[in-house]
């Protein structure tokens, strides 16, 4: 990346701003500012209930500096179908032409188990926005459960390690492989730690019409038990 370009990137207006309550060493404010800043056109984001949703709007307040839905924890991607549909028919009928782009935002539980049906209705039906889901492996919102991104043989308040219980005893699912069965037409990868191919990826899938899907990495400073100023390296 050009010196250019990094300094565009610095300067980009920040779209969520000081205020949050998220926990020290929290990658959810690195993944979101990087994903928003990757965008050029006005943005619209809808949250599902997470850490992300309940640290960053707290009534009366709001972190978020973009318009913003919150929704129940299982329909963000119908949510955000919605909106994208709307939008579709204002410009079809002459009512809106500036540009506008789509990102719903969610953590592995409202993506690999309670949101993936409407996450998987969305996609099918081609509807133009950004899912991005991080991933750190658990409902850590409501007490370091397990989820389906959980990988086998972790620790969990569920899925205890000890006398009689050796962990989860399931495979994590595989998220990516689903979304690409759908045959969606950008599909990534990334983590917390490398915010540069965040940054390219996410820019890339803003850019590509049709659903794109971004999966990163975020470990759990609360949940996965290790100082704050760690986050990087874990994720690593």
């Amino acid at each position: 990346m050009d010196l250019k370009t990094l300094t565009k990137i610095i300067k980009q207006q920040n779209r969520l701003v000081s205020g949050h309550r998220t926990c020290a060493g929290c990658g959810i404010p690195i993944i979101a500012r990087t994903v928003m800043a990757a965008c050029e056109a006005d943005l619209i984001v809808a949250n599902a209930t997470s850490c992300a949703e309940v640290t960053s709007t707290i009534y009366p307040y709001t972190s978020w500096n973009v318009p913003w839905v919150h929704n129940a924890f299982e329909n963000v991607a119908a949510t955000i179908s919605g909106v994208e549909a709307a939008y579709q028919n204002l410009k079809k009928t002459g009512k809106l032409k500036k540009e506008i782009k789509f990102l719903a935002l969610a953590g592995d539980g409202g993506t690999y188990d309670i949101g993936l049906q409407a996450l998987s209705g969305a996609m099918e039906r081609g509807h133009d926005f950004v899912y991005v889901c991080y991933d750190n492996e658990g409902y850590m919102n409501t007490g370091g459960q397990r989820s389906s991104a959980t990988p086998e043989g972790a620790n969990t308040t569920t899925t205890p390690i000890g006398k009689n219980s050796q962990g989860k005893t399931q495979p994590r699912k595989d998220i990516v492989k689903i979304a690409a069965a759908h045959n969606i037409p950008y599909i990534a990868q990334s983590a917390v730690h490398d915010w540069l191919d965040l940054y390219t990826k996410a820019k890339k899938a803003f850019e590509t019409p049709g659903p794109a899907f971004l999966n990163v990495l975020m470990p759990c400073t609360l949940n996965w038990k290790f100082e704050p100023s760690l986050t990087p390296e874990i994720s690593k």
